[in-house]
C-alpha cells in the first residue's frame, strides 16, 4: 500500500519528490491516482496513475522520467478531478482514450467528477 510521505522515485531510480496523497475513482471508490510533490522546495503537485506505480519500503517506483513527471498538469489535492483533467494527465504520460484510466473516464459525461480526493 502506497502512502503519504514516501518517497517517489523516476523511471531511472532517481528520487523526485514525496507522496503528498491519493485519488480515488468517484464511481467505485478504488485509488486511482498518487499525488506526488515534486521540485526542490516540494511545491509541485502532480497525479500520477498508480498502475504506472510499484511501492514497497517506503518508495514508489514510477514508471515515468523525471521532464515527464516535472511537466505534467498541476493537480489541487483539496479538489476532485474532472473527467477532461484526467483525460488531460493521461494524455500528458502517453494513455490514449482506450487504454486503461482514460478509457475508464472517457465514456463518463463531459464535466463529470471522476476523481475524489482521499
Amino acid at each position: 500500500m502506497i502512502e503519504p510521505g514516501f518517497e517517489v522515485d523516476d523511471l531511472e531510480g532517481g528520487r523526485v519528490g514525496v507522496v503528498h496523497s491519493l485519488y480515488r475513482d468517484a464511481d467505485g471508490g478504488e485509488p486511482a491516482w498518487l499525488v506526488a510533490k515534486l521540485g526542490r522546495r516540494r511545491t509541485k503537485l502532480v497525479a500520477v496513475s498508480l498502475r504506472n506505480c510499484a511501492g514497497a519500503a517506503g518508495r514508489v517506483w514510477v514508471a515515468h522520467e523525471r521532464e515527464a513527471l516535472l511537466s505534467a498538469p498541476l493537480v489541487d489535492p483539496t479538489r476532485p478531478l474532472l473527467r477532461e483533467h484526467e483525460l488531460a494527465i493521461c494524455a500528458h504520460y502517453g494513455i490514449g482514450e482506450g487504454v486503461g484510466r482514460a478509457a475508464e473516464v472517457a465514456g463518463r459525461p463531459k464535466g463529470a467528477v471522476t476523481a475524489q480526493p482521499a
